[in-house]
Order: C-alpha cells, then sequence, then structure tokens
C-alpha cells in the first residue's frame, strides 16, 4: 500500500516545516513491510517562502497559482502516486499514534476514508464550547473537518475531487459524498476519535470575537453564496498569519 499525504499550504512559513517533519516522524514510526508513502506540499500562491521551507524540509513541493484551497488540495492529489490520499493542513502536528490509527482503517477493507476529530494547541476561554460541540457534530453526523481527511484514490477521483465552487468547507462536502458513495457500494466512512492530530488555534487569536461572529452571522444567513465567494471569508484568505 502506498500512502500520499497531500498538505495544502498558503503562507504557512512558521508553520509548514514543523508540519512536515510530524508527518515524516509519523511515516516513521509506523513503518512496516508493504507501506510505502510520500509527502506533498502545495504551495498555493504563497509570498513567504512556503515552498522552499516545504522542501528544504523533505517535502515533494506542487505549486498552485490559484489561491483556493480546493485547488490546492486538487494539485496535491493530482500529482500524488499512493493508493490512499491522506489531506493535512500545514498548521498541524500529526502524532504517531493519529497516523497508526488511520493507516489500520486503511487496511481493514471495510472503509473507504474518513476524517478525525481535532484537538487545539491552545484555545481562548469561550471558544472551549464552541470547538467542544464542532467535535460533537463532526462524529455525530460525520462531517471530514481538513485538518485530516483521507480517501481512496481511486474513489477520490471518481467524486472528481473538492468542489472548486466552494472556497470553504470544501472538506465537509468531498465527506458528504463520500459517505453516499459507501452506501451505494456497500462500504462506510469513519470519524475517528482515539488519537486527534494537534492544530493551530492562530485563527481564535489573531481575529477578533467580533470578526468572527460576523463571519458566523453571514454564514447562518447565506451558507451557499458566502461559501462561494472568498470575499466573504476573510479568515481563510486574507492571509494574516
Amino acid at each position: 500500500m502506498k500512502l500520499s499525504v497531500i498538505i495544502p499550504a498558503f503562507n504557512e512559513a512558521k508553520w509548514i516545516q514543523r508540519c512536515v517533519r510530524s508527518v515524516f516522524a509519523a511515516i516513521q514510526a509506523n513503518a512496516q513491510p508493504g507501506l510505502s508513502a510520500e509527502v506533498i506540499a502545495v504551495d498555493n500562491n504563497s509570498s513567504d517562502g512556503t515552498g522552499d521551507l516545504a522542501r528544504a524540509a523533505g517535502a515533494s513541493v506542487v505549486f498552485e497559482p490559484v489561491n483556493q484551497i480546493a485547488r490546492s488540495r486538487n494539485a496535491g492529489a493530482a500529482a500524488a502516486t499512493g493508493d490512499w490520499l491522506l489531506f493535512f493542513d500545514a498548521d498541524s502536528l500529526l502524532p504517531p499514534e493519529t497516523l497508526a490509527d488511520v493507516l489500520e482503517t486503511m487496511r481493514s477493507g471495510t472503509h473507504v476514508g474518513g476524517g478525525t476529530v481535532v484537538a487545539f494547541d491552545t484555545i481562548p476561554w469561550w471558544a472551549g464550547p464552541l470547538l467542544a460541540a464542532g467535535n460533537w457534530l463532526f462524529l455525530l453526523f460525520r462531517i471530514t473537518p481538513g485538518c485530516l481527511i483521507f480517501c481512496r484514490a481511486d474513489v477520490f477521483r471518481e467524486l472528481g475531487g473538492f468542489s472548486k465552487d466552494l472556497y470553504a468547507a470544501e472538506d465537509a462536502d468531498l465527506g458528504r459524498r463520500m459517505h453516499a458513495w459507501a452506501k451505494r457500494n456497500g462500504s462506510q466512512i469513519v470519524m475517528l476519535r482515539k488519537h486527534p492530530p494537534i492544530t493551530s488555534s492562530r485563527k481564535l487569536h489573531l481575529y477578533s470575537k467580533p470578526e468572527i461572529l460576523k463571519l458566523l452571522f453571514r454564514f447562518a444567513r447565506s451558507p451557499r453564496a458566502t461559501l462561494r465567494n472568498p470575499k466573504d471569508l476573510p479568515v481563510f484568505y486574507d492571509g494574516r498569519r
């Protein structure tokens, strides 16, 4: 089995090397006969040397000129040669135990893909209940958050990859389509929760409560239009790091 780990990255100079090194360390910790892996970082038109830093850390680097998370993920998938694709956020760290759980699921033969709940490095007190509720919803509705999402490569391509119509929530959309495919084909998707990856809570510190609430209100009022307009999604696209 070959695993392709794909890391989309836009202006992630502060995080990309830590992320890539954690992925390589997790792969090494889970090394066994019959398993090979590649690590692909996608430089999504960064201006801070993200691509060079990822390459220096050992990743293969693909360039995607259009600044969009879905396109960045798809560009990495197009370059991947693995039987399985694992998409991992650049501001996150991959514990070996998390990858072990993912690999066990892949080898089971009963699942087409899935995701994990998320653990944050540090969070403001007011955000704790919201994030806990988010993880509960991920599990209840099998929503696959983008921090870590994996899929069989052939199924990913059959589904057409991540939707280029969406500038956010492209991960949840793919999870919904994976789940539908699995039901049609006698398979399953899974949400892993025993060993969550560690992701940065920086957006909760870089953006004020009014800014975050404004985004949530905009999404609640008009989710479809909001997710299709990058100008309505500054948390993802204004480059604040």
